[in-house]
């Protein structure tokens, strides 16, 4: 009983602070305690005092009798001096500020003590000035390391430093970061760490972008939470962002705009970055127009992202949304349909549009030019627009998107296409070195993101190889996000059905029919689309509550001017005007017709009177005594044979067929009594009147009816 109380005892006293046993009476106590204190700091005094007179009076013992053997040793303990400074300034390395002074220390103070023992051998310890040499420095020694004790001790540099940024230099030692130094590490407080970094000669920032795959797996996050950027203005700084913590894997709400009506160059809420900061695209408000290439597996959220730029835009004023989806169509976007002014989904349709663009763009520049603007501002008197497109790659080809890519971008047209891997046999290279902007969701591949990203994002790190394992989460570029954000992860926001048809309901009274000029230009194609949004001009849509009055219209000279009449002067047989491509048909055409005709049996009557008659020439009167006379049929004047062919073309526009081969109008060439070439001609004049447009492939596209004066 009683042992176990003495136990119980003395577990009480030491469980008590030192202030508490300082007072405590005679049991040697005190003394306990402050030999505790005193004896960590005693080292240095004990070594520098013991250590050298022993050291120096047993090797001048040995070797001070003889001058001979008194040189040699001071030889040989001056040269076993250098190597052992040596070893030391070796051995203690570190990058920190206290690593390195720790290591002059222990280095000066080993050099300086085989300094003294060299001199002590030959002269002895015991004669002035070595015996001064001794006192005098051993003190300095051994105070200079209770010094550091004492700093230590209390908190000062080297555990501070430690604390600041060790854990990222051990991490760079265990990477094999030889050649780089870790610094100013700084937690962001949103879940990321930054820090500089800087390569010692020889290494390159480039090497250190490389690694960022064993940094994360050694930090136990996602490969594209490790991000190494260079610094432009020095190749052997950088920047390295660690996400240590995923804010955003909750989910992201809609941010719903702030007003109603505003115009298409104010910033576009789409989601949040990785730090909480909002995620923001600003494509008519930037100093370039970028296109933009959207690219993700399926499932990864490109639709989520659609859905919630297209009900920003059509709450805006001067915004006309054309949105082409074969595939899907109105289960994507059919809740907020009445925002889109044009929703395609057919492929006839489609290609109509895409036909129809060229023109269109070449009005809105001529308008711009006429404006005094060199690119689409607020200011015009014309619509800005989108025209999105999924999976363009099954809609139109190569040429038509480089074509409508390299020129929109001036006039105010915004491209967007969407694919889930955009490589060249999907969208050619031309197609894509236009399209500037990139927002890339998840894909399977890492070097799948470098069909949309481009390559400084991807070196960075900043590569979403996580396919649909994290829906929404995207890196973006261009369209006005800062250089800066491009490598930082991001997330859209989560959209309601219910509440996006509400938001693009309430837009309807501030949202801005098409603008004439484009309107016109694409002629029948527009005006006979499937689907017709709403606009303030619909019927039943309420007129805005503070109603802002468009720009005025001023109209510019139109790009498809009336047809030419009668007074045109125009040879009814000249072909002039036929392109490679119709000739190359005629061409075909004929032969095709000499096969046909050597496929003819011979004339079983080479030698009767009418032999010599060809299929076009006159028939002579078979009874020259016949009472029987035919009248013969006038042939019809150049205004109604044109009349013939207008007619015909007009037929067909009203009927909704917008495209015809020129062989469809045989018909209507010989009741107008006139050959191939004069229909070729009268072709490329209403082409040239802008009444038509003529594709690559030989057809033609009905802009506007032929008998009605654009």
């Amino acid at each position: 009983m009683t042992r176990r109380k003495n136990t119980a005892a003395a577990a009480n006293v030491n469980t008590k602070s030192s202030a508490e046993i300082v007072p405590v009476g005679k049991g040697g106590v005190l003394v306990r305690y402050l030999a505790g204190k005193v004896l960590p700091y005693a080292a240095p005094w004990a070594g520098a005092a013991a250590l050298p007179p022993l050291a120096g009076w047993a090797t001048n013992t040995m070797w001070g009798d003889a001058p001979g053997s008194a040189g040699l040793a001071s030889v040989a303990l001056a040269a076993g001096g250098a190597a052992l400074s040596t070893v030391v300034w070796k051995t203690a390395g570190g990058t920190s500020k206290a690593a390195k002074f720790r290591r002059a220390q222990a280095t000066t103070s080993v050099a300086a003590a085989m300094g003294w023992l060299t001199c002590a051998t030959a002269a002895g310890p015991f004669v002035h000035p070595m015996v001064d040499m001794w006192l005098m420095g051993g003190g300095l020694f051994a105070a200079s390391w209770n010094l550091r004790q004492l700093v230590r001790n209390l908190g000062g540099d080297e555990a501070t430093e430690e604390a600041a940024g060790g854990g990222l230099r051990a991490l760079a030692e265990a990477i094999g970061w030889e050649k780089v130094r870790v610094k100013e590490a700084k937690g962001t407080g949103k879940g990321t760490v930054k820090a500089s970094v800087e390569v010692e000669p020889g290494g390159t920032v480039e090497a250190v972008q490389g690694t960022t795959a064993r940094v994360a797996a050694a930090l136990q996050v996602p490969p594209s939470g490790v991000v190494v950027t260079p610094d432009p203005e020095n190749a052997a700084r950088g920047t390295v962002s660690l996400r240590v913590g995923d804010f955003l894997k909750d989910g992201v709400p809609f941010a719903a705009p702030n007003a109603l009506g505003m115009l298409p160059n104010e910033p576009i809420p789409v989601g949040l970055y990785a730090d909480g900061e909002v995620w923001l695209l600003d494509p008519f408000g930037a100093a370039i127009l970028q296109h933009v290439l959207v690219m993700g597996v399926t499932g990864a959220g490109k639709s989520e992202f659609l859905r919630s730029l297209v009900a920003h835009l059509a709450t805006r004023r001067k915004m006309s949304i054309f949105l082409v989806d074969l595939a899907k169509g109105r289960q994507t976007v059919g809740h907020i349909a009445d925002g889109i002014d044009w929703l395609i989904q057919d492929a006839k349709e489609a290609k109509r549009m895409l036909r129809a663009l060229p023109a269109a763009i070449k009005a809105r520049g001529d308008v711009l030019a006429s404006e005094g603007l060199d690119q689409w501002t607020p200011e015009s008197s014309l619509n800005a627009m989108l025209v999105w497109i999924e999976e363009a790659a099954d809609v139109a080809d190569f040429d038509e998107l480089e074509e409508i890519a390299r020129k929109a971008r001036s006039v105010g047209i915004w491209l967007g296409i969407s694919l889930q891997r955009a490589t060249w046999t999907n969208v050619s290279t031309d197609v894509r070195a236009n399209l500037q902007a990139a927002v890339c969701f998840g894909v399977d591949q890492p070097g799948d993101a470098s069909f949309a990203l481009p390559d400084s994002v991807t070196d960075a790190g900043a590569i979403p190889a996580w396919g649909s394992a994290r829906p929404g989460y995207a890196i973006s570029t261009g369209m006005g996000i800062p250089a800066a954000r491009w490598t930082v992860e991001a997330r859209s926001g989560l959209t309601d059905r219910d509440e996006l048809a509400a938001l693009v309901a309430a837009g309807a009274s501030y949202r801005d029919p098409l603008d004439e000029t484009t309107a016109a230009t694409l002629g029948q194609v527009y005006a006979q689309r499937t689907h017709r949004g709403t606009n303030r001009l619909t019927p039943g849509v309420p007129p805005a509550p503070q109603a802002v009055a468009p720009a005025p219209f001023t109209a510019a000279p139109s790009a498809t001017a009336a047809v030419p009449g009668t007074a045109t002067a125009y040879s009814a047989d000249r072909d002039d005007d036929m392109t490679d491509i119709e000739e190359a048909a005629e061409m075909e055409l004929q032969d095709a017709y000499d096969e046909v005709m050597g496929a003819i049996p011979a004339d079983p009557e080479p030698d009767a009177d009418y032999a010599h008659l060809g299929l076009e020439d006159d028939v002579p009167d078979a009874d020259p005594d016949s009472s029987i006379e035919f009248e013969a049929q006038d042939k019809p004047s150049t205004e109604e044979a044109r009349d013939i062919l207008c007619t015909e073309i007009d037929g067909w526009m009203n009927a909704g067929r917008l495209e015809f081969e020129p062989a469809d109008l045989i018909p209507a060439t010989v009741a107008a009594g006139r050959t191939r070439p004069w229909m070729q001609g009268e072709l490329s004049r209403l082409t040239k009147a802008g009444v038509l447009r003529h594709d690559s492939h030989g057809s033609y596209t009905i802009i506007h009816s032929p008998l009605i004066p654009a």
